[in-house]
């Protein structure tokens, strides 16, 4: 129930923001070249002057001879193309919506707050490395100089989300960048325990958990709110849906050795699941300086590259579902072990709100958050790998300056949070796997409940690191790949709630099937939409189905269409078909008329909800599931004669967080389409249980391919688009690429970035002013 503060500061936000959009209404459609001429290009903090080419899809390669002059570029790249987005994320971090969107986003910023994103910056940044602060203060330095605008020129144009709301950006630090890579280090077993929690206070809850955590401990997407679509705007200003965002869910990633490569060159791939919204929360850039040439995806407001490669090798990731914190019982505490402070969050068009935060030894009491509240549970603190002083960006950066596997994994050793299972690739055509986190050293028995005891955090005295975690080179059959399973012979247990091998699986028969894969065939994998275990499935529940139906000839003919597209279906979750819609449509009701409301909320909770329905399949009495299933038939068949289709009920929806206001929301809504996919397809398009029109809200955001036989053979592709800016031509011009499996192609060479792309530019220090020729941005080579 949302307060009436809330609510008054969510209508105030709603009638600001109807207020100011006439003053933006008629937004202005800006090209590459107009866009690019926005970008600043004197004046700047380098000691000497940076090329920049850049893609008509506005993806720049930028050459540096300085490595700090690279870090201010890049810098400029992400305040130019995400300032909105890395604005939001800053504030998002440090708790910190409430000064800028009202009341409404007091309950985030307190739940942010009690977390905690910010505890170990100061830490952080006090033992960086030299390279590593001179890296970050460039990066920050970049950023600054857009907020500032042209050096003694007029003040610069801001994004159109800054004029609706009326504020301004204040400049950057180091320590905002350091907050905002604590906030893409959200774990993933909190977005599991915000389901399992609910549960506690059931008087079944030993036997759910008992059923959940050796019964499976691997899983499904989140089902609850990942198939709604944006509707209200409170659903995006909750805590739960923006850490989802932010932090990374899933992935695939797969590579092939040069002996199966069809190029003569290893060949990887990767495909990150994060929320599908605009801006894409991924940007491409190449780039080449004295120490570190690379392309690939970075995420805004992170200096980089997650996803990509350098000369001599290559990497990618997926989630490792890591077990990077515990929540700990403290009901047996003394009072006096927890401790409280307050912090004051500025409001507006409101009173400044006090949020009181609880500590202990173990960490903050996370149930002070709603969303962790349970009327099973005492108190429990959060401990997380976050909360101490970890260095992410050094270990990145080593990896980008990596030549060979162990320096991969050296670089690795150092990186703490979120916990990655990475994929690598090199130009001896070579690929390898290592485990990239800082988990504790847990017993191997599962967990007897939800929290552990105090006395278990004496797991996290001594911690293991990539160096102790499996890493291997040169798999047997010459290939590998990642989605989320469960990771086989480590000396700690890395986690509990991993994807089920539906996907890898999958994964690993397509690019077993050809003796030699090439690029185009690696892109097909990455479209695959087949989910082989659910033929079986549908083939029980229409014969079961078929068994239970009323005995009256109306009820089977109604349900007969319906029951035969599931016998014909292939397993294939494409846009046009009607046996994946019949299939998606049985289970919901099945379900329901099988356990009814309260049981469903298990199956909404854990990670692998189809574990349970087989289990329930196997060991139901027959008449029982035949019974479930014919009552399910018939609303099913209604549904499936309104659909016809997966794709009329299954959506891609792309909207800006602007989409779901009131009033102006539709200018803000870019695609409302048919999609292909589901929950653990290879193209994944997360949507959960549901029977009627809904949305994807977690899946395939972009894709990247680099064949190892050539430096520029590196492909990617964003669902939208590079730029964050409202009304640029490239907001979201790759849409019709991503729906293709199409690409654009980024090169590793400089040479080759300058003779293909179109548009160049010459960044030159603040001591030195150089006219421009007119048009340098829109085809023309600027001098040096």
């Amino acid at each position: 129930m949302l307060s009436l503060q809330t609510l008054n500061g969510l209508s105030r936000l709603v009638a600001r923001l109807a207020l100011n959009h006439g003053v933006v209404r008629r937004r202005r459609t800006l090209s590459t070249a107009e866009r690019l001429c926005q970008l600043p290009r004197h004046g700047l903090p380098l000691k000497q002057p940076v090329g920049m080419h850049w893609h008509e899809r506005q993806i720049p390669f930028i050459e540096a001879a300085d490595d700090r002059d690279l870090a201010v570029a890049l810098g400029l790249v992400h305040g130019h193309l995400r300032l909105t987005q890395i604005e939001i994320m800053r504030r998002l971090a440090q708790g910190r919506l409430a000064e800028i969107l009202g009341a409404a986003a007091l309950p985030v910023d307190r739940a942010m707050r009690i977390v905690g994103f910010t505890r170990a910056v100061p830490e952080i940044d006090a033992r960086l490395p030299a390279g590593s602060r001179a890296w970050l203060e460039g990066f920050v330095d970049g950023i600054n100089a857009v907020i500032a605008g042209p050096a003694g020129g007029p003040a610069p144009e801001r994004p159109e989300e800054f004029r609706l709301l009326g504020i301004e950006p204040a400049p950057w630090t180091l320590a905002d960048v350091l907050a905002v890579g604590r906030l893409a280090a959200s774990d993933f077993t909190w977005k599991v325990w915000q389901k399992l929690i609910r549960l506690t206070g059931r008087e079944d809850w030993d036997i759910i958990w008992e059923r959940l955590i050796t019964d499976n401990a691997t899983a499904m997407p989140r089902f609850s709110g990942q198939g709604t679509a944006p509707g209200d705007p409170v659903d995006d200003l909750d805590f739960e849906t923006l850490v989802d965002r932010a932090g990374r869910n899933g992935s695939n990633c797969f590579a092939v050795s040069a002996a199966r490569s069809a190029t003569g060159g290893a060949i990887l791939a990767s495909d990150p699941h994060l929320g599908l919204m605009l801006p894409n929360v991924w940007l491409v850039a190449g780039f080449k300086s004295p120490g570190f040439h690379a392309v690939g995806m970075m995420i805004p407001g992170l200096p980089v590259v997650a996803l990509g490669r350098n000369a001599a090798i290559g990497w990618g990731g997926t989630s490792l579902h890591a077990g990077s914190s515990d929540l700990v019982d403290l009901s047996d505490l003394p009072p006096a072990s927890i401790t409280s402070r307050q912090e004051t969050i500025r409001v507006r068009w409101g009173r400044p709100e006090t949020v009181t935060i609880r500590e202990t030894a173990h960490g903050p009491v996370i149930t002070d958050i709603p969303r962790f509240a349970s009327s099973g549970k005492g108190p429990l603190a959060l401990t997380w790998i976050g909360h101490r002083p970890t260095d992410e960006v050094t270990a990145m950066l080593g990896l980008l300056q990596a030549s060979d596997f162990d320096s991969f994994v050296t670089a690795l050793d150092g990186f703490a949070a979120p916990g990655q299972t990475m994929i690598y690739a090199d130009a001896t055509g070579r690929i390898g796997s290592a485990l990239a986190a800082h988990l504790p050293r847990r017993p191997h028995n599962p967990p007897a409940d939800l929290a552990v005891p105090p006395e278990a955090t004496q797991h996290w005295e001594r911690v293991v690191t990539a160096r102790d975690l499996p890493h291997a080179i040169d798999p047997p059959d010459g290939v590998l790949a990642s989605a989320n399973n469960r990771p086989a012979g480590t000396v700690v247990p890395v986690g509990f709630f991993f994807s089920a091998d539906e996907r890898v699986n999958r994964i690993r028969t397509l690019l077993r099937a050809k003796e030699r894969l090439s690029v185009p065939d690696m892109a097909a994998i990455q479209l695959d939409v087949v989910m082989p275990s659910s033929l079986g499935l549908a083939r029980q529940l229409a014969d079961l189905a078929g068994e239970g139906l009323p005995a009256a000839p109306d009820g089977k003919i109604a349900a007969g269409e319906m029951l035969q597209a599931l016998r014909d279906w292939d397993g294939a979750h494409r846009a046009e078909s009607a046996g994946a819609l019949a299939f998606e449509l049985m289970v919901y009701y099945f379900l329901h008329r099988l356990h009814g409301e309260a049981e469903i909320d298990v199956f909404r909770a854990t990670w692998d909800p189809w574990s349970l329905l087989h289990r329930d399949l196997a060991t139901l009495d027959r008449p029982r599931l035949a019974r479930a299933a014919g009552e399910a038939a018939g609303p099913a068949a209604h549904r499936f004669a309104r659909f016809g289709s997966w794709g009329a009920m299954h959506r891609l929806r792309l909207a800006h967080p602007f989409g779901s206001v009131p009033v102006i929301g539709r200018r803000y809504r870019f695609a409302e389409e048919p999609v292909a996919g589901s929950n653990e397809t290879v193209m994944k398009t997360s949507h959960g249980f549901h029977q009627g029109r809904h949305g994807a809200r977690l899946g395939v955001g972009a894709r990247h391919i680099s064949d190892f036989a050539n430096m520029d053979r590196n492909f990617f592709v964003l669902l939208g688009g590079q730029d964050g800016w409202l009304g640029s031509a490239t907001f979201c011009d790759q849409l019709d690429l991503w729906r293709r499996g199409e690409f654009v192609q980024v090169p590793l060479r400089p040479e080759t970035a300058h003779a293909r792309f179109p548009h160049h530019m010459t960044l030159h220090p603040a001591e030195a002013r150089v006219a421009e020729p007119a048009g340098s941005a829109s085809g023309q080579s600027a001098p040096d």
